[in-house]
């Protein structure tokens, strides 16, 4: 059984920041490529940046730059530190491996970007 909880969402102004978390509830958590996805409203949901096991990354072009995803393998858990907010990035935010497990997707974590 696979349980994603994410959190740190909320409302910020344009060119704010904020820290995602999540963690994770599964064996061997440090072998598995993790991403942080996002959806949205009346989108489909998009892949935003991954890490591998090996802490390699890779970023959206949209994120590029403003976006940082991190992991602690010793707490299962995945980071997003998102810096410089646009209104675009406005989306509920959800974490799960990469690819992904279809069946085993958190609530995910609003984010609003607005002023």
């Amino acid at each position: 059984q696979v349980q994603l909880v994410e959190s740190g969402g909320g409302l910020v102004q344009p060119g704010g920041a904020l820290r995602l978390s999540c963690a994770a509830s599964v064996s061997s958590f440090r072998t598995y490529v993790m991403g942080w996805y996002r959806q949205a409203p009346g989108k489909q949901r998009e892949l935003v940046a991954r890490i591998t096991s090996g802490y390699n990354t890779n970023y959206a072009d949209s994120v590029k730059g403003r976006f940082t995803i991190s992991r602690d393998n010793a707490k299962n858990t995945v980071y997003l530190q998102m810096n410089y907010l646009k209104p675009e990035d406005t989306a509920v935010y959800y974490c799960n491996k990469w690819p992904s497990w279809s069946a085993y997707w958190g609530q995910g974590t609003q984010v609003t970007v607005s002023s």
